[in-house]
């Protein structure tokens, strides 16, 4: 059984500067939840929990993971002020999605997205 507050499935992001990264998450998706020196970072967004931790115990991974937001144009453009590359801009998909993919500077892609 999970911890309270998370899901059987934590996605753990390694990366070189994960003081940047928690600063990124919570300018660009309004994530919660602090940087600490020497423990991942327990950063929520939405319902969900993101833990961000840095290269000491493991290399950095390159990730992508999927973000359910309430606007993704806003979203998109939040990414793109905060530093991140848009790989894709925002789009209506076929499965009904409103999607756009940034690559954020820490080795993460983000697939942000909406359904209607």
């Amino acid at each position: 059984m999970p911890a309270r507050g998370f899901h059987s499935v934590t996605p753990r992001l390694f990366c070189s500067d994960p003081q940047g990264l928690v600063a990124f998450l919570k300018h660009v998706f309004d994530a919660a939840g602090e940087y600490e020196e020497g423990r991942p970072a327990e950063m929520t967004i939405g319902d969900s929990i993101v833990m961000v931790s840095g290269t000491e115990a493991r290399a950095a991974t390159h990730s992508c993971l999927y973000v359910y937001v309430d606007d993704v144009d806003a979203t998109y453009r939040r990414a793109i002020g905060a530093g991140a590359t848009g790989l894709e801009e925002p789009a209506e998909m076929p499965w009904g999605d409103r999607r756009a993919i940034v690559a954020d500077p820490y080795g993460t892609d983000w697939q942000i997205a909406a359904r209607d």
